[in-house]
């Protein structure tokens, strides 16, 4: 719950997470075209997010495909209603 909680605190960060949440998933190259900030930005938010376990990264070569975990955000949601 802190994990995520403090992922999605960070208004950049949070802005990453629903633009991969709103496809079923999302290469990063595209990502990326659509944020003013650089690589390294990018892959530190993206890590933040991966180790919060609210997105899952495939790499394919230098590529790579980012998806949410729904399940992972579905059980947090569910924490959250208990509060």
């Amino acid at each position: 719950m802190q994990l995520i909680a403090r992922a999605l605190s960070d208004p950049r960060r949070f802005d990453i997470f629903r633009r991969i949440a709103g496809k079923s998933s999302m290469a990063c190259l595209a990502l990326r075209e659509c944020l003013p900030i650089t690589a390294a930005t990018l892959s530190h938010h993206l890590k933040e997010l991966e180790t919060a376990g609210l997105i899952e990264a495939s790499r394919d070569g230098k590529f790579m495909t980012l998806q949410l975990k729904r399940d992972v955000w579905e059980a947090y949601l569910r924490e959250l209603q208990k509060l």
